[in-house]
């Protein structure tokens, strides 16, 4: 898991050529961005645009295998709950390859990031996480989720 901020994507870019698209993609977009997909490289690189209200932290995390997350936070702040996926062994729902998440409950040991705009997590396939939780009190988010696959 990385936390930084958008001005500092470059020291991100020599993991991989693909992350320096999604982060290129992610300079120009602003908060009034249209929700839904954005193409960015066919199904290797693609972005997902939110808004939504954060709500109490609750509930199971996820982890994806065939891509990486690169979330960023373009209005509003919330708190991701993080563990190392080794660290949780309680499955809530089974991976599913077509939605390529698995949920699993929350451990004792989930970290509580909180992330405001302007402001990204990467989020790689070893990294479970729980977004959209409220940081102090619900407030509206506006996020873009790009989709990396993984390298």
């Amino acid at each position: 898991m990385i936390l930084d901020s958008l001005p500092q994507w470059r020291r991100y870019a020599p993991l991989n050529a693909r992350l320096a698209k999604a982060f290129a993609f992610l300079e120009q977009a602003t908060p009034d961005i249209a929700d839904g997909r954005h193409e960015i490289d066919g199904d290797a690189i693609f972005a997902l645009v939110q808004r939504y209200q954060t709500r109490p932290a609750a509930g199971p995390l996820e982890a994806h295998r065939r891509y990486v997350d690169v979330q960023y936070l373009a209005g509003g702040r919330e708190v991701i709950q993080w563990a190392p996926l080794a660290s949780l062994s309680t499955i809530a729902r089974p991976y599913d390859e077509k939605q390529d998440a698995g949920l699993f409950a929350a451990a004792e040991d989930v970290v509580p990031v909180p992330v405001a705009a302007g402001q990204f997590m990467i989020l790689f396939p070893d990294d479970a996480h729980a977004p959209c939780c409220a940081w102090a009190e619900p407030e509206p988010v506006v996020k873009i989720v790009v989709k990396v696959a993984v390298w």
